[in-house]
């Protein structure tokens, strides 16, 4: 198979493209699409988004020092597309996209979409400035999520849900199911004989 060498760059896909939900003391608000956001550690459970200094959004995380990752869904999908190629200096991203802004369980400024089936409160813990963008790392304080995701033993099925992702400027619904972590070296369970 012939392959061509590019020059460094980003090609790490799909992503999730989410919400970021934002606002500071000063009651400014905004809603930016991230697509370089990521997990970072377990424990503490800690993840990270990346945003360019030039965006609206960027004065207000830094100011407020907190942030929720709103997870995407096909039905969110034109809002979220929306909000990553507009600008919350020129709209009111909240009244445009008819969302509702709904109260954090552990953020006291940021709020949740509350259109969005998983929201993940995360306060900054440290802000790196790489380049053109500055990844802000943060620890996720709490998650909250959608009852309807929840099978009948209370474990979450996200495939309930019809999230999304992001690839190479794209947008896909997540499809069928291939397997489960760890199904590559789970042993079978044994089945009835044949008979020769």
């Amino acid at each position: 198979m012939a392959k061509q060498t590019w020059r460094g760059g980003n090609m790490l896909y799909p992503l999730p493209a989410v919400m970021v939900s934002c606002t500071n003391a000063a009651g400014e608000k905004d809603i930016v699409t991230v697509a370089w956001a990521g997990t970072v550690c377990t424990n503490p459970p800690m993840l990270s988004i990346s945003l360019r200094p030039e965006r609206h959004s960027y004065h207000i995380v830094r100011e407020s020092g907190e942030f929720v990752v709103n997870l995407v869904t096909a039905r969110l999908q034109r809002a979220c597309d929306w909000c990553g190629v507009r600008s919350g200096r020129d709209y009111d991203k909240w009244a445009e996209c008819r969302l509702t802004a709904a109260p954090s369980a552990k953020l006291e400024l940021a709020p949740v979409i509350e259109e969005s089936p998983v929201n993940i409160e995360c306060r900054v813990r440290d802000v790196l400035e790489l380049g053109s963008h500055h990844m802000f790392l943060a620890d996720v304080l709490a998650v909250q999520v959608e009852e309807g995701l929840l099978d009948a033993r209370g474990k979450l099925d996200l495939a309930r849900a019809d999230l999304t992702a992001y690839s190479h400027g794209e947008y896909f619904e997540l499809g069928r199911r291939l397997g489960s972590f760890g199904y590559s070296v789970r042993k079978r369970k044994p089945g009835p004989r044949r008979r020769r």
